[in-house]
C-alpha cells in the first residue's frame, strides 16, 4: 500500500509524488519569501521597498516606486518601467507575464491579476494569460485588471472598473465590465510623474 496520494486520494508511487513533493517545497519557499516581501513592504522607506523587492525578482524602473502595502504573486515576472507610481496596497500578479509600460500611475488597492481558474474544468485547473499596460496608462483607484489583457498607451481604466478585455490607445473605460466612456482628448502625452510622498 503507497503511503503517497494525490489530492484526490489516488495511490502514488514513489516516483509519481517526487516531482509533486519537490513542487509543495518550492512553493513553501515561495510563501517564504512572498511572506518577507509583505512584510518589508510596510516599512515607510521608498528605498529599502525598492531595494528588497528587487532581490526578490521584480524589476522596477528608475524613478519609480511602489507604496505602502503592495502584494505580489510570483514577483520574478513582474517588470515596472520608468517613473511609474504603484498605489498604497495594489495587488500585482507574476504567476505570468505582467508588464508595466513607463510613467504609469496606478492607484490606491488596484488589483491586478494574470491566473485564473477554469470554472468548466472538471478539476477547476488554473490558467494564465499575460497582462501588459502600456505607458501614460492611469488606472483608478480599486480598479480590477483581468487575465490576458492589455491596457494601450494613454488609456484611462476609471475607479472601480473590472477590465476584462483589452483597452485601445487614449480610450477612458468604466464600469463593471469596463466599456468605453470617451477618447483621451490629449495624445501628445510627455508628462513625468515626479516625486512621491515620503512616507507612503
Amino acid at each position: 500500500m503507497s503511503i503517497f496520494k494525490d489530492k484526490y486520494g489516488k495511490s502514488l508511487s514513489f516516483k509519481e509524488a517526487m516531482p509533486k513533493l519537490v513542487n509543495r517545497l518550492y512553493n513553501c519557499l515561495l510563501d517564504f519569501e512572498l511572506f518577507i516581501l509583505h512584510c518589508v513592504g510596510k516599512l515607510p522607506s521608498h528605498l529599502v521597498r525598492r531595494f528588497v523587492f528587487g532581490l526578490g525578482g521584480i524589476k522596477i524602473g528608475r524613478g519609480s516606486t511602489i507604496h505602502v502595502g503592495a502584494r505580489f504573486f510570483e514577483p520574478k515576472n513582474i517588470t515596472i518601467g520608468e517613473d511609474s507610481v504603484i498605489g498604497y496596497r495594489c495587488f500585482l500578479d507574476g504567476r505570468d507575464k505582467l508588464a508595466i509600460g513607463n510613467h504609469v500611475d496606478i492607484a490606491s488597492e488596484v488589483i491586478i491579476y494574470n491566473s485564473k481558474h477554469d470554472i468548466d474544468d472538471p478539476f477547476f485547473t488554473a490558467e494564465s494569460k499575460p497582462v501588459q499596460i502600456k505607458d501614460y496608462v492611469f488606472i483608478g483607484p480599486r480598479a480590477v485588471i483581468l487575465p490576458g489583457v492589455t491596457i494601450g498607451k494613454g488609456a484611462v481604466v476609471g475607479a472601480g472598473a473590472v477590465v476584462t478585455k483589452d483597452v485601445a490607445d487614449y480610450t477612458v473605460v468604466g464600469g463593471i465590465p469596463a466599456r468605453k466612456i470617451r477618447e483621451r482628448k490629449l495624445k501628445d502625452l510627455n508628462y513625468r510623474l515626479g516625486r512621491v510622498r515620503l512616507f507612503q
